[in-house]
C-alpha cells in the first residue's frame, strides 16, 4: 500500500541546517498495524506528516497505492488526504466551539460525497461504538482526555479511510486511558482490516503492532 523511498528532510534553524530525516526507506503492506518507535526528536512525526501528505520531503518519494504523493496536483493530494487517509494527533485538534457530533461530522460534510443524513448516521454509529453515544451534544471542554481522543479517532474514521496515521495518540493520557485507546485502535484494525501506522515512544504500544521500526537521529533501524 505504501512505499517510502530515500526520503530526506531538513529545516533551517538560524544559520544552521538541521537534518531531520536522512534517507528513509519503508514499505507497508495493506491491512497491517505498524509502529514507529523512538525518542523525541528522532524524526518520527516528521516522517508521518510526509507520509500523510502534510509536509513535502526535500528528496525522495512517497507512493500510496503507486501514486507518488508529491507529483500530484494540489487538488488531487487534498482529495487523497480527505478520502483515503485519516489522522489522529496527540493534541486532538478538536474545535472548541463545536459539539462532539459536529466535530466528527465536519470532514464528512466537507467531502460532500454522501448526503448529510448518511454522514450523520455513520457518525452516530461510530460514536456509539467508542462509548461516546451519550456525549454527542457535549463540547470538547466538557470531555476527559480519553474522550477527546476517542472523538478525534472517530473524526479520522468518518470518511472510512484506507490508511490511518496516529501521531502519539496516547502521549497526553494516563496509562489506563492509554491502554483503552490502543485497544480501541486495535479493534478498529481488526474489524475494518485497516492499515494503521502509529508513532509512539511507548514500547508497550509497539509490542501490539505487527511490525515495529525503531527511529533514531533521523534513521530507520529495522
Amino acid at each position: 500500500m505504501l512505499k517510502v523511498n530515500g526520503v530526506h528532510k531538513s529545516y533551517q534553524s538560524g544559520t544552521k541546517k538541521l537534518d531531520v530525516l536522512k534517507g528513509i526507506d519503508l514499505a507497508i503492506e495493506p491491512g497491517t498495524f505498524v509502529a514507529l518507535v523512538g525518542p523525541s526528536g528522532a524524526g518520527k512525526s516528521t516522517l508521518l506528516h510526509i507520509i500523510g501528505g502534510l509536509d513535502a520531503p526535500d528528496r525522495g518519494s512517497v507512493l500510496f497505492e503507486e501514486k507518488d504523493l508529491y507529483r500530484l496536483k494540489d487538488s488531487e493530494l487534498a482529495r487523497l488526504r480527505s478520502e483515503d487517509i485519516g489522522f489522529v494527533f496527540q493534541f486532538y485538534h478538536l474545535l472548541s466551539e463545536f459539539t462532539v457530533l459536529e466535530n466528527v461530522l465536519m470532514p464528512g460534510l466537507i467531502r460532500g460525497r454522501e448526503k448529510a443524513d448518511g454522514v450523520r448516521q455513520r457518525a452516530l454509529e461510530l460514536l456509539e461504538r467508542v462509548g461516546l453515544g451519550e456525549r454527542t451534544g457535549h463540547f470538547p471542554a466538557q470531555l476527559s482526555g480519553g474522550e477527546k481522543q476517542r472523538c478525534a479517532l472517530v473524526r479520522a474514521l468518518i470518511n472510512n479511510p484506507r490508511l490511518l496515521l496516529c501521531d502519539e495518540p496516547t502521549g497526553n493520557l494516563d496509562s489506563a486511558t492509554s491502554d483503552e485507546i490502543i485497544a480501541l485502535i486495535q479493534r478498529i484494525h481488526r474489524e475494518n482490516k485497516m492499515t494503521i501506522l502509529i508513532v509512539t515512544h511507548n514500547q508497550d504500544v509497539a509490542k501490539r503492532a505487527h511490525n515495529a521500526y525503531q527511529m533514531r537521529d533521523g534513521i530507520l533501524i529495522r
